[in-house]
């Protein structure tokens, strides 16, 4: 289910004053050194058995062709990898031929990349093949690597000499700065727990930008973006990062002026040739949120127009019932779920987004702009009203589905009344299939939905049986893509792209902060 556009000479139009601000709000990366806290040998290559090594006798074990060397960094991290190397035996007289798989988990470990026939790059797998000509040698790899694990196995050398690893560092790197976190503990182990993962999590992706992941795919994604910021404002508080992304989304656009579902940043800025629905209107509701923690009207003069436009574009693709059209609903992500018709979400992230952008109108003190909203934004509901809502099955249906997401999504916009909202939400269940949640990210909006309706237990219960089974599999960060009953699900063909430390699935740093503090 590929969201891929691809533009030939596509040209994005970019604001150099908007990208200027954006280059003055870079921020500086904090770096340290970490080593290994164990070792262990898999039995075979690919085998999910492994030998565990004093870690005092790593400096001195003798690797010869085909055996490997693990080594555990204790938790995941961000950096740059050095390894030194030394020999026993003759004078080495051929290079050590070597392969490095950088293992976010340790299922990673065993898996066999060439098994993988996706649709995303395999270039994005993290292994290299290096050469090492002269030993003893202090090797550092110029990639930046996501990873918990390393595995070094040794391809070919000659009979004359066996290969020892006698040290390996890493030298971390994000933007997010732990000084400026506050002690903070909910009394729940548990949610103690899910909270410093997610910390942990967004850290990671605190780079040059808020990224969607570490390993994959290294860049600024608007979805993405809305809940790093959002558990930003509750954790590490750097405004600045946020400011610089919205800064970035604005200041390279298509040419029609829409925001891009995502910006690349090296060698320089420019968007990318894909555009989707829902994910352009939350640039207008990530700028209000912005505001609200800030005040900060440049950036409100900066971004108004650019963020008013999104709302603009995304009317001219209602037909004259006021619903949202094809075009605009297959082009909206709203999850990775295959056969999931999605023109009821659109139609209510629309809605959604409309409601933030009436709050920027009216901070901005545009009452002409928020009154034609607000007239808007009701024959939206209304529509949705008439034309999704089924009074039988009391649900919202479209196309004959009655997705879960749908259900969320409509609830998050107000479409219904409090008491109706809740009733839905009450009985949210039965709408798990078949069309159900695949990623933290449609999880998070369900999680809020429960919340937005007075549903805290139920609410509760389901972040710490979701998040909390990514735990129980071994998360150090919490995934990508993740489906208790399916552990090896992947949107993309195969669980070796996956990404194990995902933007997006951060977000319970902010539920538990805003809502679960408090409950017992």
């Amino acid at each position: 289910m590929a969201l891929i556009s691809i533009i030939e000479d596509f040209h994005p139009l970019n604001d150099a004053k908007l990208l200027y601000r954006a280059d003055e709000l870079k921020p500086s990366l904090h770096h340290e050194i970490v080593e290994p806290v164990g070792g262990f040998q898999l039995k075979e290559r690919y085998s999910p058995e492994r030998e565990e090594i004093v870690l005092q006798k790593v400096p001195k074990l003798a690797m010869g062709k085909g055996q490997n060397l693990c080594l555990d960094f204790g938790d995941h991290y961000v950096g740059y990898l050095t390894l030194e190397f030394s020999y026993t035996g003759s004078h080495p007289d051929a290079p050590a031929f070597l392969k490095l798989k950088f293992s976010e988990v340790f299922d990673e470990l065993s898996e066999n990349s060439d098994d993988y026939d996706g649709w995303i790059s395999t270039s994005w797998i993290q292994e290299e093949y290096i050469h090492v000509d002269v030993l003893p040698a202090r090797v550092t790899l110029p990639r930046r690597y996501a990873f918990r694990y390393l595995k070094i196995t040794m391809m070919d050398t000659s009979p004359k000499y066996k290969l020892i690893v006698k040290h390996a560092e890493l030298l971390t790197e994000s933007s997010a700065n732990y000084k400026r976190l506050e002690p903070f503990t909910t009394g729940d182990e548990l949610k103690d727990r899910i909270y410093n993962v997610g910390i942990r999590t967004l850290a990671n992706c605190m780079q040059d930008v808020f990224e969607d992941g570490p390993k994959r795919d290294q860049r600024l994604w608007m979805g993405d973006l809305r809940l790093e910021a959002l558990a930003n404002y509750v954790s590490f508080r750097n405004m600045n990062l946020v400011r610089r992304c919205l800064y970035l989304f604005g200041g390279s656009r298509f040419p029609d002026g829409r925001i891009s579902a995502n910006v690349f940043i090296k060698p320089a800025v420019e968007a990318d040739d894909t555009w989707m629905f829902d994910y352009s209107l939350l640039f207008v509701v990530a700028l209000e949120e912005y505001l609200q923690e800030t005040n900060d009207e440049e950036t409100l003069n900066d971004l108004y127009d650019i963020a008013m436009q999104q709302v603009e574009i995304s009317l001219r693709h209602c037909d004259e019932r006021h619903v949202v059209d094809d075009e605009a609903a297959n082009a909206a992500f709203i999850d990775w779920r295959e056969g999931m018709d999605k023109r009821g979400c659109a139609q209510a992230v629309l809605i959604f987004a409309m409601r933030y952008a009436r709050r920027l109108a009216r901070r901005k003190n545009d009452y002409s702009q928020a009154n034609w909203l607000l007239e808007q934004l009701e024959l939206l509901r209304k529509a949705a009203i008439e034309y999704f809502w089924d009074e039988e099955q009391k649900c919202f249906v479209s196309e004959g589905q009655t997705a879960m997401a749908t259900q969320v999504w409509m609830v998050l916009a107000d479409v219904l009344e409090p008491e109706k909202a809740r009733e839905l939400m009450e009985n949210s269940e039965r709408f798990l299939e078949p069309y159900k949640m695949a990623t933290p990210y449609m999880h998070h909006y369900y999680v809020t939905a429960l919340c937005r309706t007075g549903l805290l237990e139920k609410a509760e219960k389901h972040m710490k049986e979701y998040w909390g089974s990514m735990l129980d599999a071994g998360a150090d960060t919490f995934w990508e893509a993740w489906d208790p009953d399916d552990p090896k699900a992947s949107p993309y063909g195969g669980k070796v792209i996956n990404s194990y430390c995902h933007a997006w699935s951060c977000s319970p740093v902010v539920l538990i902060k805003k809502f679960f503090t408090q409950q017992k």
